[in-house]
């Protein structure tokens, strides 16, 4: 396993734990407003081999508790169950995040009881997944029969594997203004209904992000799109706004 960056301490990316994150390279989704695009598109280079990773984590044994592992997608990774599975035989707990196009792998690692939390993305309403996984645009055109059996199927599938899988873990849609209507996330709502948790995560601009001309939704308009959606999904939360 490539490791394509290391946080080495951070009290944000795994509920309720001290933990580092790992960054895995590659993604199959293009979304417009992607913090790690270059991660995602597989320009950036490896910072360390996995014994390098190992060494670190043999090192930080007392100082943190947990390991969060993000991209990109980790998914895309075959060896992903075996690198979990070896964290976790160092004692640490182990988070993933997940766009959730791939379905077997994420039952692999529940049923192997890999993970300990999984914060997986629901991008937008089904009807706005192309344009807002940047599948589609002027020069590109997924058709609806594709769309369905690549993306929006295993979605769904990760997302009933989740509620049903007995550990902590969350829904969560990185809100563009562009992007993101408030009636969007009653469609969405209905996606995930019965979920324990759904997080609306407000965009922040970065030079990192591939395409300009995106900015975050009011305060108002973040407020309307938790409330078309908690009607249901019990518990809807608002992060990155004071």
């Amino acid at each position: 396993m490539k490791i394509h960056g290391l946080q080495k301490m951070t009290l944000l990316d795994f509920p309720g734990r001290v933990a580092c994150t790992v960054f895995l390279g590659g993604c199959d989704l293009r979304c417009p407003y992607c913090h790690n695009y270059e991660l995602a598109t597989g320009k950036v280079p490896p910072v360390m081999e996995e014994e390098e990773l190992f060494s670190f984590l043999a090192k930080r044994k007392g100082l943190i508790d947990g390991v969060a592992i993000t991209g990109g997608e980790p998914c895309l990774h075959r060896d992903l169950p075996d690198f979990m599975a070896r964290i976790r035989e160092l004692g640490y707990a182990v988070k993933l995040d997940t766009n959730g196009t791939h379905p077997a792998m994420l039952r692999e690692i529940l049923e192997r009881g890999l993970a300990d939390y999984v914060a997986m993305d629901i991008k937008n309403c089904p009807d706005k997944y192309a344009m807002t996984t940047g599948l589609e645009g002027p020069d590109l055109h997924m058709d609806p029969d594709t769309l369905e059996r690549t993306v929006l199927r295993p979605v769904r599938e990760s997302a009933e594997l989740l509620k049903n899988s007995g550990i902590e873990y969350e829904f969560r849609t990185t809100v563009v203004d562009q992007l993101h209507e408030a009636a969007d996330f009653e469609e969405i709502g209905k996606w995930i209904e019965g979920a324990k948790h759904y997080f609306l995560q407000c965009f922040t601009d970065r030079d990192t992000v591939p395409y300009g001309g995106l900015s975050a939704p009011s305060k108002e308009k973040l407020k309307a799109c938790a409330e078309r959606a908690g009607e249901y999904v019990k518990d809807v939360q608002i992060r990155g706004v004071d």
